[in-house]
């Protein structure tokens, strides 16, 4: 079974920096696109960047040259490393995992970022 445990989020003020982990058990991870995703209060829950199998990244527009995606095969682990961050920001990171037209999802760790 696919199990996805994120760690890292907090409390930080607007300008700072965090960096969220992913650690994925029970799957083919080196073949799997890997995803982080939030979601605000009150809204649906949008990708915020992805990295494909073969280490390609991409980025929403809102996090793009603040946020890096990257993923260690080896460990089984992604990451996100977030700085220059913005109120905006603050909602709850989910961890997804996508092999073979399948999602999993990790619980999700909260990021609030103060003004």
């Amino acid at each position: 079974q696919v199990q996805l445990v994120e760690s890292g989020g907090g409390l930080v003020q607007a300008g700072g920096s965090l960096r969220l982990s992913c650690a994925a058990s029970g799957s083919n991870f080196d073949l799997s696109t890997m995803g982080w995703f939030r979601q605000a209060p009150g809204k649906q829950r949008d990708l915020v960047a992805r990295i494909f199998s073969n280490g390609t990244p991409n980025y929403a527009n809102s996090v793009k040259g603040r946020f890096t995606v990257s993923r260690d095969n080896a460990k089984n682990t992604a990451y996100l490393q977030m700085s220059s961050l913005k109120p905006e920001d603050t909602g709850v990171y989910y961890c997804n995992l996508r092999i073979w037209g399948v999602d999993y999802w990790g619980k999700g760790t909260l990021v609030t970022v103060s003004s």
